[in-house]
């Protein structure tokens, strides 16, 4: 070999030996970077980064970590409502009502814990569904609205959650006066004055309870009880004498009153025939 090869050779294994040293260094760094442990404050900055940005579920990921890993971490709780601030904007209820209820439980000191609570209720608003489907999210949602209330009585958002609640009853009432309704049209009276009552003690401050007083006047005339009729309907006529009903509740007493008054002159006609009956000799039958 010569002189000028054997340079060569020797140039280019130090190039080599030099390029796999710099390829470790290189990989050591990365390696260091990838591994580096973040700080409880830099994964929450990388959540409400991302949460700004409305990359929500990239924020889920930084908040989970926190939450998980750096559970006494002073911005814990912010990891955890903001993970279910995420999951109530990406509209996944379920899942932001059992996030906001992790922070209620396990974070009771907390600064939000009102507003944890006040959209927890919310998370079941927003599932409660149509009136003639089943309500359980609706109860649900006044059952989560009072406790807010309970808890926190003074809060801003406690004349939401009061609204929130009457609107709520008042889908319920519906529901049950719907039910009376279809009940009636079926002829089937007993239960239409059953859900009429419902409605009447359970929802007597919305607006169902005017008219299922009503129709519980006509549900009992159809079942011929016309005593209990008459006293429903001076009822309603006592409570609501400016009714947009008042007229047809006028005219129902007046034929509760005549069937009543039929009533009493058959009773007495049925009586004072079977008075005469018994007076009536054997012979003067014969």
């Amino acid at each position: 070999m010569s002189n000028h090869q054997l340079h060569n050779c020797r140039t280019n294994v130090l190039f080599y030996m030099l390029f796999f040293v710099v390829s470790l260094l290189a990989a050591g760094c990365s390696s260091h970077e990838a591994t580096r442990q973040f700080s409880a404050e830099e994964r929450y900055g990388l959540g409400m980064k991302a949460f700004q940005d409305e990359d929500y579920l990239a924020a889920i990921e930084e908040f989970k970590v926190v939450s998980l890993q750096y559970q006494g971490s002073k911005v814990a709780d912010s990891a955890q409502y903001y993970m279910a601030e995420c999951r109530y904007i990406r509209e996944e209820y379920i899942l932001a009502a059992f996030e906001y209820d992790v922070l209620i439980r396990n974070m009771a000191s907390s600064i939000f814990i009102s507003r944890a609570r006040f959209k927890r209720a919310t998370c079941f608003y927003e599932l409660s569904p149509k009136s003639y489907l089943d309500q359980n999210y609706t109860r649900k949602a006044i059952d989560e609205y009072q406790a807010f209330l309970e808890y926190h009585p003074a809060d801003t958002l406690a004349p939401l959650a009061e609204q929130r609640i009457s609107e709520l009853n008042t889908k319920l009432a519906q529901k049950d006066y719907e039910n009376a309704l279809t009940y009636m049209h079926m002829e089937y009276y007993k239960a239409a004055t059953y859900y009429f009552d419902v409605v009447l003690e359970k929802y007597h401050d919305t607006p169902y309870a005017e008219p299922a007083l009503l129709k519980k006047a006509a549900a009992l005339t159809n079942r011929k009880k016309f005593d209990e009729a008459k006293s429903t309907i001076e009822k309603f006529c006592a409570k609501y004498p400016s009714s947009a009903f008042i007229a047809e509740a006028k005219k129902m007493r007046f034929d509760i009153e005549r069937k009543i008054s039929e009533e009493q002159a058959q009773k007495k006609k049925a009586i004072e025939l079977k008075k005469g009956l018994k007076t009536q000799s054997p012979q003067s039958r014969g």
